[in-house]
């Protein structure tokens, strides 16, 4: 097969999807969120490897719409304790319902350390104990509350970013549209890693990737029923959906990645060509053999850390 946005399933990839199919666990959709956030966290500790070292971490606080909430800087090596460093905040994954600050503990190491950036880790509140548009107003408090203090965590407010990975990438991509409207932070990138798009889900890929490559178009469904609840309208909110928004001119510069064996590929895709068209920098990375998730898997396929090492590298350009 010579498809530039499908190719031949990773090997690795198709052993931890055997491992999955071979287990007999109930897949998440089929548990109570909480249950579903332990399955979650017990089952990606099994495919990472051991903790990545960087310079330093910091267990901070933002004050967010509802009070304070967790935030987790790290710093790379080599750094001095005051330079100021380029930063980028880091959305998790999750589908708005699952997914912490200790799940995505080495996807944040590995940044670090392949950036010789600092990565800031946003806690957020989840679904359905907090429905949307909650995850928006504590991801877009923490990038102001960043931004205003800066300078005392040693970072400079004009070089900072916004990343996450699936719904974290949607997190960043409408924490960018936001900044753009309000006139600031004045973002430098985005990094957007196989990011929701558009919650309408009614995609070829969604049809093609639906089912047997981990997340499937059930499993999407249930996040959708957890974060949006019954409101189809909601969907077509730009804040759900950020494909939707009226305009996608004048935000910074977007690396976005896909998966070829991915529901959510098409959706990324998608994006990518709004932005282009609307006069925005992009890079697309299309990985043809990888399945949704698999930055998080790096023990078990090894590719999650080399993506990891070449989104590092274009963050580092350009933050730099």
């Amino acid at each position: 097969m010579n498809n530039p946005v499908q190719g031949v399933l990773d090997p690795a990839a198709r052993q931890v999807l055997d491992l999955m199919a071979a287990s007999g666990a109930p897949t998440l959709d089929q548990l109570p969120p909480e249950q579903a956030r332990q399955a979650a966290r017990a089952g990606f500790a099994a495919l990472q490897s051991p903790p990545t070292a960087v310079g330093q971490i910091r267990n901070l606080e933002y004050e967010g719409p509802t009070g304070g909430r967790a935030l987790r800087l790290y710093r790379p090596r080599d750094a001095a304790e005051q330079a100021p460093l380029p930063a980028c905040l880091y959305f998790h994954g999750g589908g708005f319902v699952i997914g912490d600050l200790d799940l995505y503990d080495n996807v944040c190491r590995e940044l670090c350390r392949a950036s010789g950036c600092a990565i800031l880790s946003v806690d957020y509140r989840l679904a359905p104990e907090a429905r949307f548009p909650a995850a928006v107003e504590d991801c877009w408090a923490a990038t102001r509350w960043v931004a205003a203090h800066a300078h005392e965590l040693g970072l400079d407010p004009s070089r900072l970013a916004v990343a996450g990975d699936s719904a974290g990438g949607n997190l960043a991509a409408v924490i960018a549209l936001m900044a753009r409207d309000e006139g600031a932070p004045a973002l430098r990138h985005q990094l957007l890693i196989y990011p929701v798009t558009d919650l309408r889900g009614d995609t070829e890929s969604y049809k093609a990737n639906g089912e047997g490559y981990f997340l499937t178009s059930t499993l999407m469904q249930w996040f959708k029923n957890h974060y949006i609840g019954e409101d189809s309208a909601t969907l077509r909110d730009w804040r759900a959906s950020p494909l939707l928004a009226a305009s996608h001119s004048g935000l910074p510069p977007a690396t976005v990645l896909v998966c070829g064996f991915d529901p959510l590929r098409d959706e990324g895709l998608s994006y990518a060509d709004k932005l282009r068209s609307s006069g925005v920098a992009v890079e697309l990375l299309s990985i043809p053999d990888q399945i949704h998730g698999y930055i998080c898997m790096d023990a078990a396929v090894p590719a999650a850390r080399t993506t990891l090492e070449r989104l590092g590298k274009i963050l580092a350009g350009a933050l730099r």
